[in-house]
């Protein structure tokens, strides 16, 4: 049954009809919202230094209050930039689940987002050299820069950065010669740290495990460690060292080494917090005790070293500031307002449980428990 239609009488309020959508917010209006130029909302949209940081946030903040989206497809295909910025890794497995990657990714992000760029992650795996596709993710306009984490000596392919003049910015390391900017945390400061801090605790046998000898941090590293050991009349050639490849398997299986070639070992030095993990877990395999039969030190200071038992010493290396640092130094770079450097930010060591006094026995006993 269909229901009667009814007619509204004359004097019923008229139907209500829908208010016009507000008409969007334009860049014309934000610039006068702010008190600024257009040209000047232009340049802060596109993270021009030029501008003051107290202007840049007083636009900001009018584009927070009002809404305004601006179409970045259109901004990339008649501007000059696509505010758009790679970051390149190595093919290492789960990279992205790795506190040290983790917390440079998280400072890069943080600061691209401040400064209006979105970040895309590529893997360098072999094709992707192979085939230049680091070079056509600029000529694709893809990405305006790119910052490259993990790599070593063995990438070679990084100099093509240099020699096109495409922006890129080496993260927490360095490469002499390659004419290509970075950014690096103070590792031979704060292994000079380490060493002064073991040697004051009464331990001249201390060994060393290292990183790749194909990166210049690692190297930074091991040459302080050297030269500290041959004036305390320690060879450190005579088998103090162990390569522990940054993981935490290697560094147990380092440690094992290390204390096989020298049971009378009291301290050992490692070139990342994932090696010092793996060190701790070996030290208790071979019946030590940590601290007490010997001491571990790391390189990190990523979150979880303050609970393991015994906490680990360490030395902090600042890398979410450091992302930040890189890209904004990037950004400057795209600009034109930065020529290729190295800037290098200090570290500091981080005293916890797992550094004590040298004993006078340097030898294990009983076990020991590592979270």
């Amino acid at each position: 049954m269909t229901p009667p239609t009814t007619t509204p009488s004359a004097d019923a309020a008229p139907a209500t009809t829908a208010a016009p959508a507000s008409k969007r917010v334009g860049i014309r209006e934000i610039a006068k919202r702010a008190n600024v130029s257009v040209a000047t909302v232009s340049m802060v949209l596109n993270a021009n230094p030029k501008i003051t940081e107290a202007t840049a946030r007083r636009v900001r903040s009018v584009i927070t209050e009002t809404g305004y989206q601006p179409n970045r497809i259109a901004q990339s295909l008649s501007g000059k930039h696509t505010r758009m910025l790679g970051v390149l890794l190595p093919t290492l497995r789960h990279a992205l689940a790795d506190p040290y990657f983790g917390e440079l990714i998280s400072g890069i992000v943080d600061k691209a987002d401040r400064f209006g760029h979105k970040v895309m992650l590529e893997s360098a795996k072999p094709d992707f050299i192979r085939e230049r596709k680091h070079i056509e993710l600029f000529d694709s306009r893809f990405v305006d820069g790119v910052l490259c984490i993990g790599f070593n000596d063995l990438h070679v392919f990084i100099k093509d950065f240099a020699k096109q003049s495409k922006p890129a910015v080496v993260v927490n390391n360095t490469f002499a010669g390659w004419s290509i900017d970075s950014v690096v945390c103070d590792y031979a400061g704060g292994a000079e740290q380490v060493m002064t801090y073991l040697l004051q605790l009464g331990h001249e046998k201390i060994g060393l495990i290292h990183g790749s000898p194909n990166v210049q941090t690692a190297r930074s590293i091991i040459t302080v460690y050297e030269r500290r050991m041959k004036e305390r009349g320690l060879d450190p050639a005579q088998g103090w060292m162990e390569d522990g490849r940054f993981t935490e398997e290697h560094g147990r299986y380092a440690i094992l080494e290390l204390l096989k070639r020298h049971p009378d070992m009291t301290a050992v030095f490692c070139g990342n917090d994932k090696m010092a993990v793996g060190a701790m877990q070996g030290a208790v395999q071979n019946g030590r005790f940590v601290p007490r039969d010997l001491s571990v030190v790391g390189c990190d200071n990523i979150a979880h070293g303050a609970f393991l038992n015994p906490p680990l010493t360490t030395v902090h290396l600042p890398l979410h500031e450091l992302g930040g640092i890189a890209c904004e130094r990037l950004i400057n770079l795209i600009h034109g307002k930065a020529q290729p450097a190295t800037e290098t930010l200090p570290t500091h060591l981080v005293l916890r449980g797992s550094t004590a006094l040298a004993t006078t026995n340097g030898g294990g006993g009983g076990g020991g428990a590592v979270a």
